[in-house]
């Protein structure tokens, strides 16, 4: 009896450093996209260096993307090898990466728009989650689907860089929210199984370095479900 008290209870801890992670990520990411987009233009209506830097040339966005996609690879490449402060600097670091390019967002959609849709997002990521948890049917068989299915969305997205389609755009924003809402199901059953090996590892490095990296993969799941909502039903400014 006390043994499977302290499982569920190192069960529960782990899952709560996930989703606290997640959580910071979020809100982090969110404070820094929303003061990056009030600092990007002056009290006359101007454009700031800011904004020039990151968005008036391609340059900067492109460093920003490349520096995020370094990162995540990086830290998932090299997870096992680093120390737990180095997973926690990363982490945070990438989360500040993402809310600058996330300032973006307000100046192509109302911030009414963002809001609901960010709402209906964190609604939609819950009961995924949540059925991820309760769910009976093994959801590792869909794994190879899901890589596959992600791999065409990178190349197809690729493409349209030069196509600039509008409805292979649209197309590809459905296929993702199919694509990131099945794979939130997905991951945390993936963590939940993680988490029945977590008795007696509460204070280790192993422990706190899987909580980063599933909270990682959990905030990858939600942003690119909000993202892909708002370019469907964004509105944008006038």
């Amino acid at each position: 009896m006390k043994t499977e008290i302290s499982v569920v209870k190192a069960q529960n801890t782990f899952l709560a450093r996930v989703y606290g992670w997640m959580t910071l990520a979020l809100c982090l990411s969110g404070v820094v996209a929303f003061a990056s987009a009030m600092m990007m233009v002056s009290p006359s209506g101007e454009p700031t260096l800011l904004f020039s830097f990151l968005f008036g040339n391609r340059f900067g966005f492109l460093f920003l993307s490349i520096a995020e996609l370094a990162l995540v690879w990086w830290l998932s490449a090299s997870i096992r090898k680093i120390s737990a402060a180095a997973a926690t600097v990363a982490y945070i670091v990438y989360s500040v990466l993402n809310g600058l390019t996330l300032s973006s967002i307000f100046f192509v959609y109302s911030g009414e728009s963002i809001a609901v849709i960010f709402f209906v997002s964190a609604a939609l990521f819950a009961v995924m989650s949540i059925y991820g948890m309760v769910t009976k049917s093994d959801l590792n068989s869909f794994g190879r689907y899901f890589f596959m299915g992600l791999v065409g969305v990178i190349i197809a997205s690729l493409v349209n860089i030069f196509l600039r389609s509008g409805t292979v755009a649209w197309f590809l924003s459905i296929v993702t929210v199919l694509l990131f809402t099945g794979l939130t199901a997905y991951d945390t059953q993936k963590l939940l199984r993680a988490s029945q090996a977590a008795e007696g590892m509460q204070d280790t490095d192993v422990f706190k370095k899987a909580s980063i990296i599933g909270a990682l993969e959990l905030y990858l799941d939600f942003i690119n479900i909000f993202l892909a909502l708002l370019r469907i039903f964004g509105r944008k400014r006038n």
